[in-house]
């Protein structure tokens, strides 16, 4: 039998245990139930796009931009559902100046839709100075950001002309802020976290104030990097995620929260998690997740995380030229206390759910120390994230695989059910197979029957999972679960 070693689980409990918020608020879309219903994606969405950003217009269409590996062009692509992104066509909406200023390193471009008018905020050097790295605005008056004109509106003026960029926008009440990375004085080289508020999409006023600086352990590997924020609001707390450390497997994701009616312009309302949200996961082969942006499901009823990360950890030479950075995306949840939680970067291939018990409010199928568990109290949320996959035994079956443990499926010995490596044998294959059916008691919900022991349902018993006969009313509903 596996044990999961316990500091490593404290480690990925500690990375899982809070993170962002959703879009909803701030697209104006109502905020989800906590019990929103399944979505299924398939990672990764996007290859070689880095610093991801989506957003969910009214028109329909979701609309992508991202980094490419040149740092040469900001693109653009759009599709009325997030998988779609994955095969939409791409197109170029602007290109690099062959001289002077936004004429090389074109990083990080988000897309906004403000007073009517879509905006593009985006950093870049110059080709006789390619570390200048200044913050600029493109402006377009179109329905469709991906035709019409787009006008630059020209560089952010700061108060400190210095190395800056990750220019990011959200407002609260009547005002709209910017929030950037830039050059600190106090850190001899690396970037902070600054907030100012916005006379118009492209010019700050006031005086900006440092949100965020690095300054714990995790921060700091390799270069000291606060980054990349992404801003969203739900139940009266603004949640601001930023990326930390070089952009190697070290990359990491934190997490800074304030109150809706804290002036946000003061340092002292912001406080910062003391561990990242998430960070490189070595079981499911995701490295250096970050620079993140937030959207919801074509039903608008999930809240989905949109993020970079590699598929391998060993990079050769300078980090920020290795091309692999792939855009992806995966469903957040959210926890008691009204924190969001990421989990862990998901595995390539299809997204987890999590399996809620029927007529049992906060109680999901999970595992700890690899035995299946029914109860509200998983070590982390990943405990409680399977896929659902092509049956191991094939014949229409499906088997159910963790999603913090890849090639660990559930199977059942002796009637109880164990999360457990295959061993390739033809028991194991049967074991881990089931047959997906209609809730029993449920028949919008789903349950699942032994391929090898036909009457013998998936169940929750006193916390704990078997296959069992479901004959009564209540066996039935504990055989009946919602994917969420």
């Amino acid at each position: 039998m596996h044990r999961a070693p316990l500091n490593r689980r404290r480690l990925f409990q500690t990375a899982g245990a809070a993170a962002l918020v959703t879009a909803a608020s701030t697209f104006g879309i109502p905020a989800p139930a906590s019990a929103a219903p399944g979505v299924l994606y398939s990672n990764a969405l996007v290859q070689q796009r880095a610093d991801p950003h989506i957003v969910r217009h009214t028109d329909g269409h979701y609309y992508f931009t991202a980094s490419v590996p040149a740092y040469d062009r900001i693109i653009m692509r759009r599709s009325t559902t997030l998988q779609g992104l994955a095969t939409a066509q791409e197109s170029t909406i602007w290109s690099k100046h062959s001289s002077g200023p936004m004429s090389h390193h074109i990083w990080a471009p988000e897309i906004h839709y403000i007073d009517g008018k879509w905006y593009v905020y985006f950093a870049a050097g110059r080709a006789d100075d390619i570390w200048a790295i200044r913050m600029y605005v493109l402006e377009n008056a179109g329905a469709n950001p991906m035709s019409g004109t787009w006008t630059e509106r020209g560089q952010i003026a700061l108060q400190r002309d210095s190395f800056s960029l990750d220019a990011t926008t959200f407002t609260n009440g009547s005002t709209r802020y910017l929030c950037w990375a830039q050059s600190d004085p106090e850190l001899g080289s690396g970037t902070s976290l600054y907030l100012a508020a916005m006379s118009n999409p492209w010019t700050i006023t006031g005086t900006p104030v440092r949100i965020s600086k690095p300054t714990n352990s995790w921060e700091v590997i390799g270069h000291k990097v606060n980054e990349g924020a992404a801003v969203v609001k739900r139940n009266g707390r603004i949640f601001m995620t930023f990326s930390a450390s070089a952009t190697d497997a070290n990359y990491a994701v934190g997490l800074l929260t304030a109150s809706q009616s804290a002036n946000l312009l003061s340092a002292s309302s912001w406080t910062k998690s003391a561990q990242p949200v998430l960070r490189s996961n070595d079981n499911t082969s995701q490295f250096g997740p970050g620079h993140n942006s937030f959207t919801v499901s074509e039903d608008g009823q999930s809240d989905i995380l949109v993020y970079h990360a590699r598929p391998y950890k060993a990079i050769s030479g300078d980090p920020l030229y290795d091309p692999n950075r792939h855009t992806r995306i995966q469903k957040f949840y959210w926890n008691a206390d009204g924190t969001p939680n990421f989990g862990v970067p998901v595995a390539d291939g299809a997204t987890p759910y999590r399996f809620a018990a029927y007529g049992a409010s906060g109680v999901y199928l999970n595992h700890w120390e690899f035995r299946l568990r029914a109860n509200a109290t998983a070590a982390m949320l990943a405990d409680s994230q399977f896929r659902i996959v092509t049956g191991l035994a094939g014949s229409g079956t499906v088997s159910l695989e963790s999603a913090n443990y890849p090639g660990y499926y559930l199977r059942h010995k002796n009637y109880e059910i164990w999360v457990e490596r295959s061993d390739g044998t033809a028991l194991f294959r049967s074991d881990a197979s089931f047959h997906r059916r209609s809730g029993l008691a449920d028949s919008g919900a789903v349950s699942f029957e032994a391929s090898n022991a036909a009457g013998r349902y998936l169940r929750h018993v006193d916390g704990l999972a078997y296959v069992q006969t479901a004959a009564t009313d209540a066996e039935r509903a504990a055989a009946t679960f919602r994917l969420e």
